[in-house]
C-alpha cells in the first residue's frame, strides 16, 4: 500500500524512491511483521480463555501438562503477515492478491478444525478436510496459472536449465500436489514447542531470497534458472520471517500458546506456493527436509503396521519417537533446527552468492 502512495507522488521522488526497492520494503516488512505479531501475541494470551483445547491425540503422555494452553496463535502470525503484506508490498501486482487468497483459503480451514477440536470434537473428518484443501488450492493454482503466466518447466536443482521438464498443462495438478503436501507437512511437524515455527522461519527467509533472485531477470539468467514474477514475494516472505519471530516469543519452550491447524495448514500453503512461484518447488525437499522426514515416517509407520501389526517407530511422527527414546523436546526442537538452518543457509548463500555477482558484471 505505501508503494503505491509512493507512486502516486514521483514529483517528490527524493523522499519516496526507497520505496521502490524490494530490499528495503523487505527489511521494514520484516521489523513491522515482528512487532506487530509481538503486539497481536500479548493480546492472545490474554484473551486466552477462548481457545484453550486439549493436546492431540496420540501423543507421549508427558504433553498432557500442556492441556489448556492456548491453540489458534496461528491467527497471531496470519493478522501480522497479512497486514505487513498490505502495508509494504505493491498491491497492484496479482501475485500478492493470489498468495494471501491461498493464506486465507487454507487458514480457514485449519479455522474450521481448530473450532470443531476446542468445542469437544476431534476436527473435521479427514475426507472432508482434503476435499476443502483440494478445492481451495485448486482455486488458487487456476489464479496463478491464469494470472501469472509462470514457467511451466520443472528446474531440476543444482542443474542447469536445459536439464529442466516441460510440464505444460500438468503443471495445475502438480502445483496443487505440492501446496497441499506442504501444508499437511507442516501440520504434522507442528507437536513440539516452537518446532514448526522455528523451521519455517529458516525456509520462509530461504524462499524470500530465492522469490528475489528469480524475479530479477539478470540475476536470473546468471543463475541459469526460469525468470519468473516473484520478486515481490520477497517481501511477503520477509513478513513471515517477522510475523514468525514474534510469534516463536511466546511459542518457545514452554509455549504459552500453540499454533494450531489455522496456522500450520496455512503458512505450509504459504511456503509452498512460494516455491512454485519461484519455479524452485524441488528445493522444498533440501529446506524442508524435516518436514519431509515427518512426513515420510508417519506414511511409514501405518504402511508397517498394516502389514506386520508391528511399529516401525515408537510414535509417530518422528519427534515424538525421539522423545519416546529420551530426548528432550527442547534438543529435538535444537537439533532439527539446527539440520534445517544448515540446509537453508547453504542453499541461500548460493543464490546470494549468484546476485552479487550478477550485479557486479551483469
Amino acid at each position: 500500500m505505501l508503494y503505491y502512495i509512493s507512486s502516486l507522488f514521483k514529483e517528490y521522488t527524493f523522499l519516496f524512491n526507497v520505496f521502490n526497492s524490494p530490499v528495503f520494503r523487505s527489511a521494514v516488512s520484516l521489523l513491522t511483521a515482528f512487532l506487530v505479531s509481538l503486539l497481536c501475541g500479548s493480546w492472545f494470551i490474554t484473551h486466552s480463555k477462548w481457545f484453550c483445547a486439549q493436546v492431540r491425540e496420540f501423543t507421549p503422555s508427558s504433553h498432557q501438562v500442556k492441556n489448556q494452553t492456548p491453540t489458534m496463535g496461528g491467527l497471531v502470525i496470519l493478522a501480522a503477515l497479512i497486514f505487513t503484506a498490505l502495508l509494504w508490498s505493491d498491491v497492484t501486482k496479482p501475485e500478492v492478491w493470489i498468495f494471501l487468497s491461498c493464506v486465507i483459503g487454507f487458514a480457514a480451514i485449519g479455522f474450521w478444525d481448530d473450532r470443531r477440536k476446542i468445542s469437544g470434537n476431534k476436527g473435521i473428518p479427514e475426507t472432508a478436510k482434503f476435499k476443502a484443501q483440494l478445492l481451495v488450492g485448486g482455486v488458487v493454482v487456476l489464479a496463478w496459472y491464469f494470472f501469472c503466466a509462470p514457467p511451466t518447466e520443472l528446474s531440476i536443482p543444482f542443474f542447469k536449465s536445459s536439464a529442466s521438464i516441460t510440464l505444460g498443462y500438468l503443471l495445475l495438478p502438480w502445483a496443487c500436489f505440492i501446496i497441499i503436501g506442504t501444508s499437511n507437512a507442516v501440520n504434522l511437524t507442528d507437536g513440539l514447542d516452537g518446532l514448526a515455527t522455528g523451521l519455517l522461519i529458516s525456509n520462509f527467509g530461504t524462499f524470500a531470497l530465492i522469490c528475489f533472485c528469480a524475479g530479477i531477470g539478470s540475476i536470473a539468467a546468471f543463475l541459469d534458472i526460469p525468470v519468473t514474477q516473484s520478486a515481490e514475494l520477497s517481501v511477503i516472505g520477509a513478513a513471515a520471517v517477522g510475523a514468525c519471530l514474534g510469534f516463536l516469543w511466546y511459542n518457545a519452550y514452554p509455549a504459552q500458546m500453540f499454533m494450531g491447524d489455522v496456522g500450520s495448514l496455512a503458512l505450509g500453503s504459504a511456503l509452498a506456493l512460494m516455491a512454485l512461484m519461484a519455479r524452485q518447488e524441488l528445493l522444498l525437499i533440501f529446506t524442508g527436509c524435516i518436514f519431509v522426514l515427518e512426513t515420510v515416517s508417519v506414511i511409514a509407520q501405518v504402511a508397517y503396521y498394516k502389514r506386520t501389526k508391528k511399529r516401525l517407530f515408537k510414535m509417530a511422527p518422528l519427534h515424538h519417537h525421539f522423545e519416546l527414546i529420551g530426548w528432550h523436546e527442547t534438543k529435538i526442537t535444537a537439533r532439527f533446527g539446527i539440520i534445517t538452518t544448515v540446509v537453508c543457509v547453504t542453499i541461500a548463500s548460493l543464490f546470494c552468492a549468484g546476485a552479487l555477482i550478477a550485479s557486479r558484471y551483469c
